[in-house]
């Protein structure tokens, strides 16, 4: 390429800096500065308020010191920050919260907070501490009480006022745009020489573009000259192939026409039938050129298609045989190993019959005596097809050369060829994967060796369509799943990929059949994907991943617990996913991209129509307690509801009634006289319910419930008309997940549109994205109570209720009123 290069990077850094530099520079530092301090003093301010009131609920018990955490210590929180905090006594113990959270600090001795930037867990947090004065019988003593948070949200509040304090700087960048603009409009101008040069060219210069144009523009314009040299010769061999071509068809259609103007001037009978003779070997030669040529396309396009099918080696020599006609097909003999027989090759199946019915032709065509197939397998366990004849055999020397187009050896003189058939059989075998091998044969001949890769060992084929393949998967998994331990389920891949089938395993407390619906969508999506579920329960979850006792390790956990999930990603368990459905989901039901929910689930109550009348249906929170009150006797035994202790879901919901309702410890009370059956899950109170061994359920996830009741069960579903919890089940990707791809993929199609269907579908989880198709619609479900929907929000709050004192004293205040006994 002639002619100098020049930037146009550098012009326009030199029109707009020396203009922009000095005054945005010194301007940006001043907002920085500002608007660190100011994020800085909001949320400190934040974090001692959350301190003091901590603080506020200290006390003194028995010499010991006690703290219920308040909700609102947590819920003033919001947004993406993690949040850890320790309330320690006068002796330095852990009362509650992080052990190892500012444990090497001086203990706090005054009610003034203190701040400072503290390293854990791998992030700097800002730590607020306050000490607040207990006075015992004894003596007096400071209790230091600690709450942190990362500094994600203050960050962002300095950028956004950062962003938001930047007007002096708009006028610079106004007047930067106009600048560049004019600067573009020179820098461009030697792009114009360039369009010139390529519109004025004819259609057949393929020359290279030799205009001088900027070093951005040179990489552009060497791709585009290398382009047009691979068209230039993509043109010359097509051009080559059809001069070949064409003289190799005129050869054998002038000796046609020759030999038929001497015919037919020749009077001896014997002469003429020579003559004939010669048209007949001639019209032969152009018919067979003809078919190869043809032949040739066709293997062409199919290659491209890449057609690739399950085809058994035994099928497709018989196939080839029983093309040949009668005379040739005594002439073969076939012998294939039993283990070859049964072997499959993944490949176009036209492509590899014609491949091989081309080599034996040749070898029918260059001896006379019996042509064999020999198929077996190899040391590198591939199919090795050989064609064995007793002709004169390829010189050594021009073994390379008649594997080209229209090359033919020196001992196919005499005989019809058009020199395409092993030049054919190449590309076949070069685009499968394979080789070709010619060789002499021991006592005379040629001997055609093709060896072939099979179909992976395992591997379920292509099928006619993904839709047919999840069919017979579906089936599969109804008649005969593949089971491992008792409680885990895999999916084979629909459709393996030549690497092998990958597998994502995920460990989740929704029953099995139900999650079945979500791995078989996802499966469509990526046939290539096999599925390891492991079902179990919420707190035992919970607990065996921190003590890492989940085999295999999970690559993505799913529990309707959010607080145990959420307590999780708050301790730094958990990966954050950009998913791009995540923005159409309600804000309550994600937090920083770690706690992903995807159904929308109410606790219902339930009852059993044989056991209580329309008329004394408890619609209410507080009806329900009236009722257990009134008729203590008929519903002893005979209300069930979720063993808090033994249920992460069970526990948040419970924490929520005591949260919202003032008529919580009164149900609870109810519950107690009536001697409540006390369950680990939801389809246990259901079976109990629609056998009638129990006569209400209360708390019970509405999504089995309106699935059993959509299946056909005897029950009855109350949504209450005073205030409806609704919990979401949520997504969780570990730090140390084996695949992080596909948990992210399987992430994306549960909110994705497809996925958020099947929520809304026969498995009737709910689906919590706002305008999706289906029966169980979040928009439907509300609308079948009255009551104010109240959601459990992801966030900080729910940390309050893991608390260690504030979780042992509400089960023992529980335990005490609900199951004395």
């Amino acid at each position: 390429m002639g002619g100098s290069t020049f930037s146009i990077r550098r012009r326009i850094f030199a029109l707009a800096v020396s203009l922009l530099l000095v005054a945005a520079l010194a301007l940006a530092a001043f907002i920085h500065d500002y608007a660190q301090r100011a994020a800085d003093r909001a949320f400190d301010r934040l974090l001692a308020a959350s301190a003091l009131t901590i603080a506020g609920a200290v006390q003194i018990e028995d010499e010991a010191v006690l703290v219920e955490l308040p909700f609102a210590a947590f819920a003033m929180f919001s947004g993406s920050d993690r949040l850890f905090y320790a309330v320690r006594g006068p002796d330095g113990a852990l009362v509650t919260g992080y052990d190892d959270l500012g444990a090497e600090l001086a203990p706090a001795t005054s009610a003034e907070p203190v701040f400072q930037d503290l390293s854990y867990r791998g992030e700097t947090l800002r730590l607020a501490s306050v000490g607040r004065l207990l006075s015992s019988a004894d003596a007096a003593a400071w209790v230091t009480i600690r709450v942190a948070e990362t500094q994600n949200e203050r960050e962002a509040l300095s950028a956004e006022i950062l962003s938001n304090a930047m007007v002096p700087l708009a006028a610079l960048t106004l007047l930067a745009i106009g600048i560049v603009w004019f600067g573009l409009g020179r820098t461009f101008a030697p792009l114009s020489a360039l369009e010139q040069e390529l519109r004025a060219r004819s259609p057949d210069d393929l020359s290279p573009v030799t205009v001088p144009v900027p070093a951005e523009v040179s990489q552009l314009v060497a791709a585009l000259n290398l382009f047009t040299g691979r068209l230039r010769l993509a043109i010359e061999r097509m051009s080559g192939l059809v001069t070949e071509a064409a003289h190799e068809v005129r050869t054998p259609l002038a000796s046609l026409r020759a030999q038929a103007e001497i015919a037919m001037d020749e009077p001896d009978a014997d002469r003429l039938r020579k003559r004939v003779a010669r048209i007949h070997q001639s019209a032969a030669q152009a018919s067979q050129l003809v078919s190869q040529l043809l032949m040739d396309a066709t293997i062409s396009h199919r290659l491209e298609m890449r057609d690739a099918r399950p085809t058994r080696v035994d099928a497709l020599v018989e196939e080839v045989r029983g093309r040949l006609d009668a005379a040739a097909a005594e002439r073969l003999d076939v012998f294939i190993s039993d283990e070859a027989a049964e072997a499959e090759l993944l490949a176009d199946r036209v492509a590899i019959r014609e491949m091989l019915r081309n080599v034996v032709d040749n070898a029918m065509l260059y001896s006379s005596g019996l042509v064999e197939i020999v198929a077996g397998m190899s040391e590198k366990q591939t199919v090795k097809l050989c064609v064995q004849d007793r002709g004169p055999g390829i010189a050594d020397g021009e073994k390379d050369a008649v594997l080209e187009r229209f090359k033919r050896g020196s001992t196919g003189e005499g005989k019809t060829g058009s020199g395409l058939g092993l030049a054919i059989v190449k590309r076949v075998v070069d685009s499968h994967g394979g080789t070709l091998q010619l060789a002499d044969r021991e006592g005379g001949g040629l001997v055609v060796e093709m060896e072939l890769p099979l179909l992976r060992t395992g591997s379920v084929g292509q099928a006619a369509s993904h839709v047919a393949a999840a069919s017979i998967l579906l089936v599969g998994l109804l008649l005969l799943p593949v089971q491992g331990l008792a409680n885990e389920t895999r999916y084979p891949a629909l459709s393996p990929s030549f690497q092998g089938e990958r597998t994502l395993t995920i460990v989740g407390t929704t029953d099995t059949p139900l999650f079945a619906h979500f791995i078989e969508g996802f499966q469509r999506t990526r046939p290539d994907v096999g599925v390891l579920y492991r079902e179990t329960d919420t707190l035992v979850m919970y607990e065996e991943f921190l003590d890492g006792g989940i085999e295999p390790k999970p690559d993505l956990m799913i529990s309707s617990a959010a607080d145990l999930q959420l307590k999780l990603a708050n301790d730094g368990h958990a990966l954050a996913h950009a998913s791009p459905h995540l923005a159409t989901l309600p804000a309550w039901a994600r937090w920083r991209g770690e706690v992903i929910g995807f159904t929308f689930e109410p606790a219902v109550i339930i009852y059993n129509p044989r056991l209580l009348a329309e008329s004394e249906l408890p619609r209410t929170h507080l009806r329900l307690a009236e009722l257990l009150e009134e008729q203590p006797e008929r519903f002893r035994g005979m209300v069930g509801t979720y063993d808090i202790a033994k249920s992460g879901v069970g526990y948040l919901l419970a924490a929520q009634d005591q949260l919202i309702s003032s008529n919580f410890w009164r149900l609870a009370a109810a519950f107690g006289r009536a001697r409540v059956h006390l369950s680990g899950s939801s389809p246990d109170i259901l079976d109990r319910v629609a056998r009638g061994d129990l006569a209400l359920g209360y708390n019970v996830l509405g999504s089995y419930a309106l699935a059993r009741q959509a299946a056909g069960a005897e029950i009855g579903i109350i949504v209450p008309d005073d205030y409806v919890l609704v919990l979401t089940r949520t997504m969780l990707i570990p730090r140390d997940a084996p695949d992080t791809e596909l948990a992210r993929a399987f992430v994306d199609y549960a909110l994705s549109p497809q996925g958020q269907s099947v929520a809304a579908g026969e498995v009737a989880l709910g689906s919590i994205v706002p305008g999706s198709f289906g029966r169980f619609t979040s928009e439907a479900i509300s609308a079948r109570g009255r009551g104010a929907i109240q959601p459990l929000a992801l966030g900080p709050s729910l940390l309050v209720f893991l608390d260690q004192q504030r979780r042992s004293r509400f089960l023992a205040t529980w335990r005490e009123i609900v199951s004395p006994r």
